[in-house]
């Protein structure tokens, strides 16, 4: 099955221009055309279309990965009351007795936040078994990373670095792999500052390898 997804501007990435009333193709795990909805639509007329609110941007990359997925602990829902939501670090953390298993429950459940925030890669050295098969698991790529990143870790990879720095890769060209996010800010003005000024956190849906993980309800 192919299917468009559509929003109000389409941000390619690169050196692209943005589209406003954009789309992207998708057939299987793979991207089949960006470009215009118009003319993406009238090249794939028997498609499925999934239409969103605000940016349509490339999949993004956290450039935290050790410090927000084997230096942080993630509490189950379970655990709200006696650990209140946010990752654990420092104290906290050190005050918990942490198994392979507990590692590995908290990186899924720290994955699953960073998809999201439309975040299909994740960047450093991960060197517990548990939190490399819960990453895998997911389905988040992982990237090198040559420098420490700026600035305290933050799911939102917006947040301490240019949008444009941000995104994993550029949308495209056809049999480029489908991983995308949609963001639900103003696309009236400058796209990058919209994003930068609202975050990552209005994340709408999340698209990797070609399948939906994050749809916002």
């Amino acid at each position: 099955m192919l299917t468009i997804h559509a929003a109000d501007l389409l941000l390619p990435g690169g050196r692209g221009a943005p589209v406003p009333g954009g789309a992207v193709a998708v057939r299987g795990s793979l991207i089949a055309a960006v470009g215009p909805y118009e003319a993406v639509a009238a090249a794939h007329p028997r498609a499925r279309v999934r239409r969103w609110p605000g940016m349509l941007t490339p999949g993004l990359c956290n450039p935290y990965g050790p410090e927000l997925l084997e230096r942080a602990y993630h509490p189950d829902p379970r655990e709200a009351d006696e650990l209140g939501t946010e990752p654990l670090t420092g104290d906290a953390l050190a005050a918990l007795e942490m198994t392979d298993a507990r590692w590995g429950a908290s990186a899924r459940r720290g994955a699953q936040r960073m998809l999201a925030h439309g975040t299909v890669a994740v960047a450093g050295d991960l060197r517990r078994g548990a939190v490399l098969d819960a990453v895998t698991r997911v389905g988040l790529g992982r990237e090198e990373r040559f420098s420490e990143p700026q600035g305290p870790p933050s799911l939102d990879p917006f947040a301490a670095r240019p949008v444009t720095e941000a995104f994993l890769l550029p949308l495209g060209p056809e049999g480029a792999g489908a991983d995308f996010a949609v963001f639900d800010v103003p696309v009236g003005g400058d796209p990058y500052a919209a994003l930068r000024e609202h975050g990552a956190r209005t994340c709408v849906a999340t698209v990797l390898g070609g399948r939906l993980v994050y749809r916002r309800r």
